[in-house]
Formats: structure tokens, sequence, C-alpha cells
């Protein structure tokens, strides 16, 4: 007899304790085996009752039911499933969070083992004791306008998936209230990463955001929190702080200003926060933060992202108009070094202001911080990691927003997105900073991303299975136990066949897991033994062309990709051409200044150079000699499958499915090299010294133009499909959304492509003084 044929022997549910999780666990089996009235009871007994399946959470729960299996270590993280022929056993989670996961994990991957081998009890080692989302992209950040999102089935999605704590605090609305001067895209900035004040109020600021606001707020966060708790998740928020307040408030403060925390080139007024060097600012956050968790008392961390977006630390070097701050940190005629102390010391103390807070409720509660913007301050908020207040990074061997490690096929170059699959390598020497803040109860939680906005942003269910293993694995066998995965899962019903996250569950369970035997098992059952092996080699092909890809810009690799616009916006030899009226349908919802020069020049943005004529030009060679023959070769593997089955084509059909997503993902690729080669071509023309030159130059240029219209006619048939392969709201377009007029505006690129192909290539010089000397249309 199977596991599986004992579940179905199971007469009634038992579950232990009062958390909302064992019965949703009790109503996950009786779907599964297919019989909705078994009943769920009590289970009061520590022996084993015929036909009894008991759930518990924990030893001290579990207690009788644990005996024979000996004691396990404090801390320690385990599942002990135990089932007979007549239906009777056990299951207990160490934790609420391993419990939804593991009973869609046992039917899926050990159903079919003999329950002999169970029969007396088997432990399993979770992989890792968190798997944490940092920046839910759809749940609470830019994502939640989403067409078709439905947050519980989200939720339930992450639950399933093996996923441990999940980010509640999202906003009601599609943007948040600030405001700012006509052409300015700083407000886009406060829509994510919510701040405590969008949620609560204190003493201190009460009235100065609507009481109304307030609450729709809470009631989403509260929503969210619900649904964690249904599915054994552990709730907890993600904010940037201390972020930046109106300014009336300061008219009834004056001296309580804070530091000047906007980006001087992205803003076109300043953004000052409070200054949290005073103790009354201090007891506001303290305040606040207690008022949420009244509300949500299970709220089990809190992740702080600062010194961008509108919020930073008062005298932090990374600020971006420079250490600046409240009158009450420093005084005047300070060396770099004292100020450095004084704001990493304040830093800290703010943090452990909020966790000694929210420990008054919840003893549990963690901070985590990211430690790139106090490359400044680094020593000295490192040597305050400890008790509870954690840091979240990709690797703790820098200082700052550098990368200590290189692409894995371009050993050459650092040019990667952190916690990606171009992130294959880890220095021992992460250990010993691991084990050193292990020793002081702090842990080190390192980023990890198989889903969206890290990489291939706006795109969705992008299939790179067997480098998602490659990556996991080497985390495990460093030691590593608690993982970031930036950006979340995707929504079910947009990317039914979610292989990373697949893997990444199977692995969650059974870290020695074949990943050949597993791949194949997961292909075989959604699309039959006859084509399991074709959509394998597409999904290799396909990871082939991933390691190709030499990561142009990783601005452009991830969000900015949408933020500015590279598939609506017209590639053509001189952007500044195009008349402005004709350049409105995308630069309205671009998130960018009138004077910002990536307007006009691909290679730039605000002060920054995102890449040289230099690199692009060997960027592009690279993609066209790497990169477009496996990529070619998966897309067509699965389009030989399509031509010779019966299926329909939908969103039901796995091998569609994907053909689909490679399609977008060719597109998103080709409009990456195009990007590369026009920077390449037109920097070369304007430095050419001869005709000669300047004809051959101007030839590639229009060649690229080309290629990018042909490239875009194929997005525009992609978005023809039913499937749904990337981001996209319903609601009004956003400069962080693409909106469902996206096939439209495709059709107006095209048409300028066309029309400018034949113009001089050029960048106008002095781009940002002129932009800034004219009047904000």
């Amino acid at each position: 007899m199977n596991i599986h044929q004992a579940f179905q022997n199971i007469e009634a549910f038992g579950i232990r304790g009062p958390q909302p999780v064992l019965r949703t666990a009790a109503e996950a089996f009786r779907n599964r085996i297919r019989n909705p009235s078994i009943p769920v009871r009590s289970c009061d007994t520590a022996e084993l009752e015929p036909g009894v399946f008991c759930i518990a959470i924990g030893a001290e729960s579990a207690h009788g039911l644990l005996k024979d299996h000996g004691r396990r270590a404090p801390g320690e993280s385990y599942i002990l499933m135990k089932i007979r022929e007549d239906g009777s056993g056990v299951l207990i989670a160490s934790e609420s969070f391993f419990l939804y996961g593991f009973i869609s994990y046992a039917f899926d991957h050990i159903a079919d083992e003999d329950v002999s081998d169970y029969a007396e009890g088997k432990f399993f080692k979770p992989a890792f004791d968190w798997q944490r989302i940092s920046y839910d992209f759809f749940l609470t950040q830019e994502g939640r306008i989403q067409e078709g999102l439905d947050r519980e089935s989200y939720i339930r999605e992450l639950a399933r998936l093996g996923f441990t704590h999940v980010e509640v605090n999202g906003l009601a609305f599609p943007h948040g209230l600030e405001t700012g001067p006509k052409g300015e895209a700083y407000p886009m900035f406060y829509t994510y990463c919510p701040a405590l004040d969008q949620f609560v109020s204190s003493k201190l600021n009460k009235g100065l955001y609507p009481r109304r606001y307030l609450k729709k707020n809470l009631d989403y966060l509260k929503t969210n929190a619900a649904w964690a708790r249904k599915y054994g998740l552990t709730p907890g928020l993600l904010c940037f702080e201390p972020r930046s307040v109106p300014e009336k408030f300061f008219r009834k403060y004056p001296m309580l200003r804070g530091a000047r925390v906007d980006h001087p080139f992205r803003s076109f007024k300043p953004r000052y926060n409070m200054t949290i060097a005073h103790p009354l600012v201090r007891e506001h956050y303290a305040e606040m933060l207690q008022a949420l968790m009244r509300e949500v008392p299970d709220l089990g961390f809190m992740a702080v992202w600062t010194n961008d977006s509108g919020a930073g630390f008062e005298h932090t070097q990374s600020l971006y108009v420079g250490r600046n701050g409240g009158p009450y940190l420093i005084r005047e005629w300070k060396d770099n070094g004292e100020i450095a102390r004084a704001a990493g010391e304040n830093a800290v103390r703010f943090f452990r202001v909020l966790r000694d807070a929210a420990r008054r409720i919840n003893p549990d509660f963690r901070i985590l911080t990211r430690l790139e913007s106090f490359y400044g301050e680094h020593e000295t908020v490192w040597d305050g990691l400890g008790d509870g207040f954690d840091v979240e990074a990709h690797s703790l061997m820098t200082r700052g927003w550098n990368m200590p490690y290189t692409h894995p096929k371009y050993t050459e170059s650092s040019e990667i997105n952190g916690g990606t699959v171009y992130q294959m390598a880890f220095d021992p020497n992460e250990k010993e900073k691991m084990r050193e803040l292990e020793q002081r109860n702090a842990r080190v939680h390192f980023y990890t991303s198989a889903g969206p906005h890290t990489l291939f942003a706006p795109l969705l269910g992008i299939p790179y299975p067997f480098l998602t293993h490659r990556r996991m694995k080497m985390l495990h066998e460093n030691g590593v136990r608690w993982l970031g995965h930036c950006g979340g899962t995707h929504p079910p019903n947009l990317v039914p066949f979610n292989i990373n996250h697949e893997v990444t569950r199977a692995f969650q369970f059974d870290p020695g897991m074949d990943i050949e035997n597993v791949i194949a098992g997961i292909a075989a059952k959604w699309t039959g033994e006859a084509s399991r092996q074709s959509l394998i080699d597409a999904w290799k092909l396909t990871e082939d062309a991933i390691l190709s890809f030499p990561v142009v810009t990783p601005l452009y690799a991830t969000f900015g990709f949408t933020w500015y616009r590279l598939w609506l916006r017209p590639l053509v030899p001189d952007i500044a051409a195009v008349p402005e009226k004709e350049r409105a349908y995308y630069e309205d919802n671009m998130c960018t200044t009138p004077h910002n020069p990536n307007n006009i020049d691909l290679s730039r943005d605000v002060l920054f150079r995102l890449t040289t004529s230099e690199k692009s030009r060997l960027d592009a060679e690279r993609i066209d000699k790497h990169l477009r023959d496996p990529m070619d070769r998966a897309i067509e593997i699965l389009r030989t499958v399509l031509d010779a089955s019966t299926e329909t084509r939908d969103g039901s059909n796995v091998i569609y499915d994907q053909w689909v997503r490679l399609r977008a993902l060719r597109c998103w690729f080709m409009t990456q090299r195009n990007v590369a080669a026009w920077i390449a071509d037109v920097y070369e023309y304007i430095e050419a010294g001869s005709e000669a030159e300047k004809n051959r130059l101007r030839a590639s240029v229009r060649s690229t133009v080309r290629q990018e219209i042909e490239n875009t006619e194929q997005l525009s048939d992609c978005l023809a499909t039913h499937v749904r392969f990337m981001a996209m709201t319903d609601r009004k377009e956003t400069p962080l959304m693409h909106g469902s007029n996206m096939k439209r505006l495709l059709r107006r690129r095209i048409a300028l492509m066309e029309r400018h192909i034949g113009d001089e290539p050029r960048i106008e010089s002095m781009y940002i003084e002129k932009m800034a000397g004219q009047p904000v249309r």
C-alpha cells in the first residue's frame, strides 16, 4: 500500500491547538483525497486511534504525539509524518508555516512511496528555516494593481510553494497621498514599501493623514495578515523609514525637522523626515508600531529599507544631498569619522527602539535592514547588529552597492543582478561573517530570486528550473538558513506552470533531491510522457540563453525596463527628433523628469553613466553570437510539438503557455540587444572621423531600428494570445506598471520608428541644462 492509498482510509482529522492553519491543513487533506465529508475534531489523546489523523504544531502542542521520536533541539525546524495502513497517523510541524506547504509536497512528491516506511514516523528537515518574501511585487508593491489579482489565492500559493514569511503592508490605493510639482516623478516612489504612518498615527502626527485613508490601508494590511494566518505564514512589514512627512507637519513642529531625503535630480521640492535623534520622534515611532501590532499581534518582523524613495537616516553619507539632518545629533565642525559614528549610532538606536516596542507585544519580533546605504557608517551599524536585529544582503563581502561576484559566463564582468541566477559563487568568508552574527543572535537573510521583479521585468513565469536549483543548493550547502525571496512569486491564475518555484518547493522539503528526476516528474504531470522531454529540452536551452545574456545594465534587466518604457519608446537614431507631442504617449507615464538625459540617451540616467559604448558593442555581439541560437531552438522545439498536437492552444496547455512566454523573453532579449547596439552605434557615429565610417554606422543604426520594428511586431503577436506573460494593470497605466493599452501603443511605436528610421544619429548635447531652462509642459 502506498501513502496516497493510506490517506484514503482516514476517517477523521484531529487538530491540536487554536491556530487557523490547522483547520486549513485538514481541509487541504480533504480536498486532495476528494472526501469533504471527513469530520475535523479535537485530538486529545497521545495514542493513535484507527482512522484518525492528528495534526499539530510544535513540540508543546504535540507532546505525547512525539513520543518515541526523541527530543528535538531548541529552535530546530522539522516536520514529522507518521501514517499507517488504517489511516491513523500524525503530522507535526515545528512551525505553522511548514504545514500547508508540506501537505502539498506530500501529495505531489511522496504519495507513491510505501506506507510501511512511514508507519513508525519519518522526519523531514526543511532546507531553510525562513523563506521570507522580500518586496512582494504583487501583494504589496506596485504590482498590487495587476489585472485579475486574487490576493487570497496568491497567499495560498505562497504557502503551497513553501514560503514562510510574507509582507502584508500594501496601500489600498493605486498611489499614496504624496504630491509634487508638475512634471515631477517623485510621488511615484511612495507607492511601494509604505511607511508606518500610512496605516496608523500617534499623538504626535494625529490628523496628518485623513482617517479614512489610514483605515482603508490598515484594513488592506489586516486582510492580508488574516489570509497569511489562515495558511500558516508569518505576516510582517517592509517599510522605507524614516520616511519624509508633509511640510505642514514642520509648520507645527519646526524644531523636529530631520534630514532632507529626496533625490534633487528627480524631485522638484525638498522632502524632509522627522529627526529621530529627538526622543519625541522615537516615541512616535514606537507608538505607531505598537498601535499596528495591537491590530495584528502576530506580526513577526519589520524590514527597513532606507536612503532612497523619500527615506533616509540623518547625517549618513549616502543621503542624496550629502550628510545633513536635524540639530540634535552633531554640532558643527566635526570631522567625517565623528559624524559617521554618530549617524550610525543614531540608526542603530532607532532600530532597537522599533524592536523593543514590538517585542512588548510579540517577544519573537525581529528587525531587518540592508547595509548598502550605510557604506559610510558600515562598522558602526555592523557592530550594532544582534539580539533580533538582522541584516538582509546579496553578500556580506562588500560595502555599498559594489558586487563582489562576476557573471558566470563573462567572468570579467560584475554587471549582474544580485540574488539572481547570475550570482552563482559563494565566498567562504561569507560563512565566517554569518557565524559572527549568529553568535550575537543576528541572522543573515541572503537574497535569492526566481520570480517577478528582480530579473526580466515585466515578464512573468520565465522558466529556469535547473539554474534555480543550482542557486538554492549552493546557498544550502554553505549553511544559509534564512532566505529573502526578492519579488515573491506569481499569481497562479497568471502563471499556472511556475516551474522555478515548484523546484524551490521540492528542495525545501528534500534538499538531497535528484533535480533531473524531480523536473522530469513535474514535466510529465503537466504535459504527458510524449512531450515531457521536449519541454525539458526547451527549458535547458532557455537557460543557455539566460546564461549567455551579458546584462546590458542591471537597471534595464529589472524594474528600469518598465520605468523607462523600453518597449514603448521608439528606438530611433535621434530620439529628440521625434516631436514632443508625439512622445507624450509614453513620456507621460515614464518614471523620469523632463531634464533626465535618459529621455534621449539610453546610456545615462540622471547623472549616472549606465554603460559605455565599448561595453554595449561587446554586449550586442555576445547576444548575437551566444544567445540567439539557443533561444530560437527552444522556441522551435515547442512550436514543433504544438504543430503535431491537436490540443487546444490556450493557457491550460503547458506547451503553448511556455511557447508564448519564451517568445516574449526573446523579444525582451532582442530589445536589450538593440538598446546596446543603439548606444554603441550612435556614440561611435558622433565620434567618427570619416564620412565612410559615418555611413557604415548610419546603416548599422538603421539595421538596429528595423530589427526592433520586427521585434515589436513579435511582441504584439504575443499580446494577442490568451497567455498573460507580463505584469499589466487594467486600471490607469502608471510609470511603474504597463496598462492594458499596451498593444495600441506598440502600433504608435512602430509608426514612429518607421517614420524616423532615416534620421541622422544624434544625442543632443547640454540636454540637462537646456531642458532645465524650459517650462514644464
